[in-house]
């Protein structure tokens, strides 16, 4: 397996990485680590945010503070991202991961996802 050399990690992923990252197959972790540059979305954040806010996430930190501890990118949401979205078919209808697709698709990104409802998207994947 040839490492993705753009990556963006969905939420779950990100949240392995920093917490469990034994959840992650070391081929994917290997991806990660030898990437030239890894993303983590303001998307992402946000849904995490919520998570928190409903109780069924628990943070040691803050997101961003994840983020730049494990010296990734963060990928800001723009409306190129958002007027995107509107161009996907209904595959999947979460919102988060949706716009996620919508930013790999924009910046030319490996969506690194578990997400099996994602597959029919056109855009690249590294299943984690």
């Amino acid at each position: 397996m040839t490492a993705a050399r753009r990556l963006l990690l969905d939420t779950h992923v990100f949240l392995w990485w920093r917490g469990e990252p034994a959840r992650l197959p070391a081929a994917v972790r290997s991806s990660i680590a030898t990437s030239d540059v890894v993303f983590v979305s303001a998307v992402s954040a946000w849904e995490a945010a919520i998570k928190s806010s409903l109780g069924r996430l628990d943070l040691p930190d803050t997101f961003e503070a994840g983020v730049l501890a494990s010296q990734f990118e963060r990928l800001l949401l723009t409306f190129t991202h958002a007027e995107r979205v509107v161009r996907l078919p209904h595959h999947h209808r979460d919102p988060f991961d949706r716009m996620l697709v919508a930013q790999a698709q924009a910046e030319g990104l490996t969506l690194v996802t578990h997400d099996r409802l994602l597959e029919p998207y056109d855009v690249e994947i590294l299943w984690a």
